[in-house]
């Protein structure tokens, strides 16, 4: 009887060694000779994208080959190099000669400052300009001001919103800092002769414009305004 129940032992365990075969061969599959090999340089980096399609990879950071044949430094290095970001640069500047300085704190300021100058010129508030603009901005925007007083004429200006804001190129020199910032606003702006009736623009019509101003600071002062040193239009 011992012998008995020890060739059904053996027979149960053999049973129970196959399933286990066929069960981790249809898991983990197999080889066979005639499997085709993935593509060179694909297989690990294929079953990673596999894994997280989300994952983009980067393309090859050398010149006309140069990667391979300096090594990954020296083409990251060279890259460096041939494409650097100008306005992050400048940024840094910045923040090298005012610890300080926050890029988006700067932003929600100058957004503030854009509103105020663009009423001031408008209503001809003189003092809220003086002491927004430094002193050859101000010289043109006295200047404009009264040749419309001169002509008779007034300016009704409403900004209705800031699009966007945004800083498009920094420096720092010695201790100054200048950042300057691309605006998107939509504005109301409509010119009126002495008897009010309007001679430039229309009361009812939004527009977009887009100014590019110019902002600076002296970084070793205690006054933490910054000025506005130019203006032009954008594109």
């Amino acid at each position: 009887m011992g012998e008995g129940f020890a060739f059904i032992d053996i027979i149960l365990f053999a049973m129970i060694a196959a399933f286990l075969v066929l069960r981790l061969r249809s898991v983990i599959g197999r080889r066979t000779g005639h499997q085709s090999r993935p593509a060179d340089g694909l297989s690990a980096r294929g079953a990673e994208a596999d894994a997280d399609a989300n994952v983009i990879e980067l393309p090859d950071r050398s010149a006309a080959g140069a990667a391979e044949a300096q090594g990954g430094e020296d083409a990251a290095a060279g890259l460096a190099d041939a494409d650097p970001d100008p306005l992050a640069d400048g940024l840094a500047e910045v923040r090298r000669a005012d610890p300080g300085f926050d890029v988006e704190e700067f932003v929600a300021g100058a957004r503030t400052a854009f509103v105020m100058v663009v009423n001031a010129f408008a209503t001809v508030d003189t003092g809220a300009l003086r002491e927004l603009l430094d002193d050859e901005v101000y010289a043109n925007f006295e200047d404009a001001i009264q040749r419309r007083q001169a002509a008779a004429e007034t300016l009704e200006t409403e900004v209705v919103g800031i699009k966007s804001a945004e800083p498009v190129a920094a420096a720092a020199r010695g201790r100054t800092a200048w950042v300057t910032v691309r605006f998107v606003s939509e504005q109301v702006n409509v010119t009126r002769d002495a008897e009010g009736a309007a001679i430039d623009g229309d009361p009812g019509q939004v527009s977009e414009v887009t100014d590019l101003w110019t902002f600076a600071r002296n970084t070793r002062s205690r006054d933490p305004n910054w000025k506005l040193v130019e203006t032009r239009s954008g594109s």
